[in-house]
């Protein structure tokens, strides 16, 4: 299987295994350590914040971040909110408690089934599933910039690096706080971080889900396992190319699907685009130096 020689990043060592992880193995310890000084040195140092506002939605990444933030900040000073929805599952509930009862953090339920059904009730009567779930998803974010105003503390992210490349989020709300202690993990490395971090298991293990609909699953969703999944961005982020990685011996469909969703879902990783009219655009000419 012959491969271009500039294809085979000199750092990496070994060619792509389709049946291993290890390329995608963390320190989790270190990894650990490092993430809670960059939650401390974003939010307290920089911005002089010092109380973490997460959204915990029974979930993985949520759940990791809140085990963050408790490290980072204390649990003192990490509020967790609980936003169901009428269409949520009570076992979500149960497993954001078991987070919130093991770190000792503060913790509120807000209700968003009345705010979200007035809205279409009286105006989007018919509206789909899917804006359903992107109306909790903002309605959701609305809430926990509105408690961080409040409690005078920071919106932190749960967004991982597979959801985020695949564009599998609701624009302008899950993606929308400015500290992301995950956005550069894939899913599987979150994993490896909440077996550290000895998240519950029952949490570690289930399917993940959006939670908006019986029985929907975030790789049934997708298409692909996580783990399948995680393997082909790995490459593909390093450059690799997708008709390299089957020749190698990847599912075929896997790549396609996983090339496909990173290709159609770029503009949702992007800031508003602006119309350039001077010499002083924001974020194109006016940047300071930590900007560069």
């Amino acid at each position: 299987m012959p491969t271009p020689i500039a294809e085979l990043p000199a750092y990496q060592g070994s060619v792509p295994d389709p049946s291993s992880s290890d390329v995608l193995r963390v320190d989790a310890e270190a990894l650990t350590c490092w993430l809670v000084l960059f939650l401390r040195d974003e939010c307290i140092r920089r911005r002089g914040m010092d109380k973490a506002i997460v959204g915990v939605s029974g979930g993985i990444d949520s759940a990791v971040t809140a085990y963050l933030c408790a490290r980072a900040f204390g649990p003192e000073n990490t509020f967790a909110f609980f936003l169901p929805y009428k269409l949520s599952s009570p076992e979500s509930l149960e497993h954001g408690r078991m987070v919130t009862d093991a770190l000792g953090c503060h913790a509120r339920t807000i209700e968003i089934t009345e705010m979200v059904d007035a809205y279409l009730a009286k105006y989007e009567i018919e509206a789909s599933p899917t804006r359903i779930g992107n109306l909790c998803a903002r309605w959701r974010t609305a809430i926990l910039f509105d408690q961080s105003a409040k409690l005078r503390g920071l919106p932190i992210g749960t967004g991982n690096k597979t959801e985020r490349l695949f564009g599998y989020f609701t624009w302008h709300a899950d993606d929308a706080p400015p500290i992301n202690p995950l956005g550069d993990l894939f899913k599987t490395q979150v994993r490896q971080l909440a077996a550290y971090l000895e998240v519950p298991e029952p949490i570690r293990t289930k399917p993940p889900t959006a939670d908006l609909v019986r029985g929907q699953t975030d790789e049934g969703d997708l298409g692909v396992a996580y783990e399948v999944a995680d393997r082909i961005l790995y490459y593909l982020v390093q450059g690799w190319r997708a008709e390299s990685l089957v020749r190698w011996g990847f599912d075929a469909r896997a790549v396609e699907v996983v090339r496909n969703r990173v290709a159609a879902t770029h503009w949702k990783r992007r800031l508003p685009t602006v119309a350039i009219v001077s010499e002083t655009a924001i974020g194109e000419f006016y940047l300071r130096p930590v900007d560069y």
